[in-house]
């Protein structure tokens, strides 16, 4: 029974899209089912495959997802904390800042310079005499220094994590090969198993967020944030480069993944996609 249920999911995991629409596909199959003397015992063989099937997907998937991230914080806080701030500790004579890091500390400077100006004529507080100033600027100015240094530490720190985190995910995907096809069974049952308009709903939503005309704002936060992550250099020629390709790329994956598959298995999904998009 059970060699017979793991033999039943590796081929679901394995199913490829055929000539004929599942749709029919399954309908003729429906009515073989309902000729069947055996299909009450068929049908509980079959609950128990989809049983399994999403239970293992769903433990893969936890897996896949929380171990890297549990490796990458663990290694962060107890082996790359200590380690890379002792050798950066080490060199702090040296101030480190990259262009976009020195531009930002500069834009700090300027604002904290004149929010002590803007307080000093209000009354908020004493006058202070220039020498006084100077020296509250110097301060503030050695503050946010080792605040963007220390920013670089933690870019190191995010750049080992993130290949630690990296490997473990590969590793994970190429040590359970089994589980993965079960999973990607599972995710594409439960895709093409969606009525047309939820298809079409989701197609909307997706190509609407990722390369929609209101998506270019988000790919440029997005792109900051993974290069401050990362402590590189934001080159605004990069990210317009970036913003202006990628999401051409993008939609043409989505456009060749609705002809070439959904075309095939769920025709009335595309067309409803096509009168919701109009």
């Amino acid at each position: 029974m059970k060699y017979w249920n793991l033999k039943k999911i590796n081929q679901l995991a394995f199913e490829k899209t055929g000539i004929i629409p599942r749709s029919m596909s399954k309908l003729f199959d429906r009515f073989k089912q309902e000729l069947n003397p055996n299909a009450e015992v068929e049908a509980l063989e079959e609950f128990k495959v989809a049983k399994y099937q999403t239970s293992t997907s769903v433990k893969y998937l936890i897996i896949l997802l929380i171990v890297p991230i549990l490796m990458n914080q663990m290694s962060k806080t107890f082996i790359l904390n200590p380690v890379v701030n002792y050798f950066w500790n080490k060199n702090s004579s040296y101030i480190f800042m990259n262009h976009s890091q020195e531009e930002r500390a500069f834009a700090d400077l300027q604002r904290y310079e004149e929010k002590l100006h803007f307080e000093i004529l209000i009354g908020k507080i004493n006058e202070m005499s220039v020498k006084t100033v100077e020296k509250k600027m110097s301060e503030k100015a050695l503050e946010i220094a080792l605040e963007y240094s220390k920013e670089s530490a933690d870019a190191i720190k995010n750049i080992i994590a993130d290949l630690l985190s990296v490997i473990i995910f590969i590793s994970i995907l190429v040590i359970n090969k089994r589980q993965f096809s079960i999973l990607k069974s599972f995710i594409n049952e439960s895709i093409y198993g969606l009525s047309d308009t939820a298809k079409a709903f989701l197609i909307i939503l997706f190509t609407d967020i990722f390369v929609g005309f209101h998506s270019p704002h988000g790919w440029e936060i997005v792109i900051e944030a993974i290069l401050r992550h990362l402590g590189l250099p934001e080159s605004r020629d990069f990210i317009f480069i970036f913003i202006s390709t990628f999401p051409v790329i993008l939609d043409t994956i989505f456009k060749y993944w609705i002809f070439r598959y959904l075309n095939k298995i769920s025709p009335s999904a595309v067309a409803t996609y096509h009168n919701m998009n109009e």
